[in-house]
């Protein structure tokens, strides 16, 4: 019987968007069936290992992973007899949970152990049933990984407390935004779903008023219904306005949190870049003039709203320059006629 094959790499679309969610660097990737704690049977994940950091998809082509586990602190990996036959089955030890990991053959058993314990362990295992070329590039990920390790250390950071008050208040603005968001108003997100059910059901949008957010989705039960939920900024948390509101550190976990509450149903609604953005807004067939004519309107850049919000504290910080200097020269001038008063008197 043939091995089979190995699992082809995800279209560039898909890789180029994994990595910006995710910030980590793929260095292995395939099937794995998983059983964590909570599960009552195993399920069966693409999933890939970027970092120190284990990501399941519910599909090879799904850009936003379902759950992660982070495996930095691994206590140690078991190896478990399976009834199975050609299947490789053993279990992640964590501090706060055991992960039951299958595989569907022993090869790509001996490739996930070898790799897990690469990064978890900074060194190569040696008790690995593996060919030269995958003890290479054992080696290659080993090196990537302690470079990634080295840099994020070096990452700096400021003692002074103002600064580090500054970097706060701004570190929501520099953040990249989920893949799914785009500046559209609500009915321009209610076309693009209608319009695109292949391209995912879920989008994040700006809100009403700017400052807060709102999500748009498209489910397709006995009928298609289109629902709208607030997204409100409270602090440096993002609180999402249900019966029992949920508060979340960032937005990118507000996505998680819709995905994982739906299993999966909801996708985030990504269109390629290779693809006319405005066809997801416009009609069918040939645009009228007024169409062409609003083409940049429409076709929305994620900048924009990181601008804009850059625009607003330069305007505030000039705002409070101005008043600064003119307090200084209320208080100049008071003091001159203060003088010359006294030398009258």
């Amino acid at each position: 019987m043939m091995a089979k094959k190995p699992p082809k790499p995800a279209p560039r679309r898909i890789f180029q968007e994994r990595l910006k969610i995710t910030a980590l660097p793929l260095y292995f990737e395939g099937f794995l069936l998983v059983k964590r704690p909570e599960y009552q049977e195993f399920k069966h994940y693409w999933t890939e290992l970027r970092g120190t950091t284990l990501f399941f998809y519910t599909d090879k082509k799904t850009t936003v992973y379902i759950d992660k586990l982070d495996i930095i602190d691994l206590t140690c990996l078991t190896d478990q007899n399976s009834t199975e036959k050609n299947c490789a089955k053993f279990t992640l030890v964590l501090p706060k949970e055991e992960v039951q990991l299958k595989t569907e053959n022993t090869e790509s058993g001996e490739e996930w152990r070898g790799f897990i314990l690469t990064v978890t362990e900074l060194s190569v295992p040696q008790h690995v049933s593996l060919l030269p070329g995958q003890v290479i590039r054992l080696h290659e990920v080993l090196e990537r990984e302690k470079k990634r390790r080295v840099e994020t250390e070096r990452i700096p950071s400021t003692s002074v407390e103002t600064e580090k008050k500054t970097i706060e208040d701004y570190v929501d603005v520099l953040n990249p935004m989920p893949a799914c968001f785009y500046t559209v108003s609500r009915k321009e997100a209610t076309e693009m779903l209608e319009k695109n059910p292949s391209l995912g059901n879920m989008i994040l949008r700006p809100g009403s008023d700017c400052r807060n957010y709102s999500i748009t989705i498209r489910q397709e039960a006995d009928m298609p219904k289109v629902k709208h939920y607030k997204v409100m900024s409270i602090g440096k948390n993002y609180t999402i306005e249900l019966e029992k509101p949920v508060t979340l550190p960032n937005l990118f976990s507000v996505i998680d949190y819709f995905v994982k509450e739906t299993r999966g149903n909801l996708r985030p609604f990504i269109y390629s870049t290779d693809e006319n953005f405005a066809q997801c807004l416009g009609s069918e067939g040939e645009r009228s003039e007024s169409d062409e004519a609003n083409e940049s309107k429409q076709a929305p850049s994620r900048s924009h709203i990181i601008f804009y919000d850059l625009c607003l504290q330069v305007i505030k910080l000039n705002m409070l320059r101005s008043s600064l200097l003119a307090e200084a020269a209320i208080k100049s001038y008071t003091r001159s006629r203060g003088t010359e008063i006294d030398t009258v008197l």
